[in-house]
């Protein structure tokens, strides 16, 4: 079936999520646009090529609603996919997709709960 989703985690579409990207010579802060267990995708002000190695501080919230605390979780990704939006003739900003790389079991479950909150 050709809509069948092949996605090994679920995603959502979540802009609320601020997290730090690190490209080596290139540091910024930005948010989510969806995030999975196995990736983010977020906007980012300059190009970062493809498979690029990034480290990423995601900002995740704590499990109660009164709970204000934010874990941040520490990840290695790669830069799967990148493309530049152009608003009026002119680049605005990149779209990047990141496949975490070594997610360690604990953060993974971090995010699917996540995940599971807001669906």
């Amino acid at each position: 079936m050709a809509d069948q989703e092949r996605r090994k985690f679920p995603r959502i579409h979540d802009e609320g999520l601020s997290l730090k990207l690190n490209a080596g010579d290139f540091d910024t802060m930005t948010h989510t646009m969806d995030i999975s267990a196995s990736g983010i995708y977020c906007k980012v002000g300059r190009e970062i090529p493809l498979m690029s190695r990034v480290k990423l501080a995601i900002m995740i919230p704590g499990t109660h609603k009164e709970d204000k605390a934010l874990n941040p979780l520490e990840v290695d990704g790669v830069v799967v996919r990148e493309h530049p939006v152009t608003i009026d003739g002119a680049v605005k900003h990149f779209d990047v997709a990141i496949f975490f790389d070594n997610l360690s079991e604990k953060d993974k479950s971090v995010i699917q709960d996540y995940i599971e909150r807001k669906r």
